[in-house]
């Protein structure tokens, strides 16, 4: 296993600008920090990209579980084992608070993990009911989802919360998660299946549609081009962002800015990333997806 202090493979990542509205000082920006997070393949590269844009300054580490991917289709007890397993490597790495970049995990595990580190800040993302519900003008939410999160209590809990007062159709998309970790953002198949899953959802005359899974924000084009322009797509990376900006906030300096412990010095702005999959095709959908050369590190 890599200890924090052995050498490591850092990168720039090419995001959008800064928040700056919000970002006025280096604390706010993230700098000095450390943060964790991981997903069941490619699909937190959506949730990493918009940390990026609001901690700039913060040192990402991110874990692309590509080995055990999708989460979606897997038990709840293999879910909880690799997040444990992931989030006890990426404490080790020096992590202060961990992000959770996948739906399915979130539901499954997050109460397992919140249990096991009562002292580590872990943040989850949820598909977005309640901006759905809010935003819709007539009540009619769809949401895209794998099928471990449909099922989860905790999602059938945020909908009651939520959409008692709205008509929600949720459509499972089997095998739509793992088409996305094959790198390649539009081909036949994906096409196929974007038509195949929004349909009933066109059919229920949806004005607002969720992507409740982080894979999928990366075919967003494609659901626009099937669904039209008068239907709201509603993406959570961006809450969930701004939401882990505030707590950092409130996080001390990482204990490795110690003099006495050079090796282990935080390298403001930069990402590293690990893949229990593939390494190489991490390294090069991160080069093609966000203009970033770097090298991913086998996960131990």
């Amino acid at each position: 296993m890599n200890a924090v202090g052995e050498k490591a493979v850092f990168c720039a990542m090419s995001v959008p600008a800064p928040v700056s509205d919000t970002l006025d000082t280096p604390l706010k920006q993230g700098k000095h920090r450390r943060i964790g997070v991981f997903d069941s393949g490619l699909g937190g590269l959506s949730v990493l990209r918009a940390l990026h844009q609001y901690l700039p300054l913060a040192e990402m580490l991110y874990v692309a579980d590509s080995g055990h991917a999708p989460y979606g289709e897997k038990d709840t007890a293999h879910i909880i084992a690799r997040s444990e397993y992931i989030t006890n490597f990426l404490l080790e790495q020096g992590a202060q608070a961990i992000v959770i970049a996948c739906n399915t995990a979130t539901a499954a595990a997050a109460q397992h993990l919140r249990a096991r580190w009562p002292d580590v800040p872990i943040i989850g993302v949820e598909p977005g009911v309640k901006p759905a519900v809010t935003h819709s003008p007539s009540g009619r939410i769809g949401v895209l989802a794998t099928p471990g999160t449909l099922a989860s209590p905790k999602f059938q809990q945020l909908v009651e919360r939520h959409g008692r007062n709205a008509e929600i159709t949720l459509q499972a998309c089997p095998g739509l998660a793992k088409e996305i970790e094959g790198g390649e953002l539009d081909t036949p198949r994906l096409r196929e299946l974007v038509a195949q899953f929004a349909r009933p959802l066109q059919e229920a005359h949806s004005d607002t549609i969720v992507l409740g899974c982080t894979h999928y924000p990366f075919v967003r084009p494609l659901f626009e081009q099937v669904l039209g322009p008068e239907v709201r797509i509603i993406d959570t990376s961006d809450a969930v962002a701004r939401h882990v900006a505030h707590l950092v906030t409130e996080l001390p300096p990482c204990a490795s800015d110690s003099p006495s412990k050079p090796s282990d010095a935080v390298s403001d702005g930069h990402i590293r990333f690990w893949s229990s999959g593939n390494p190489a095709l991490l390294g090069q959908i991160v080069q093609r997806w966000f203009s970033l050369a770097c090298a991913a590190q086998p996960l131990p």
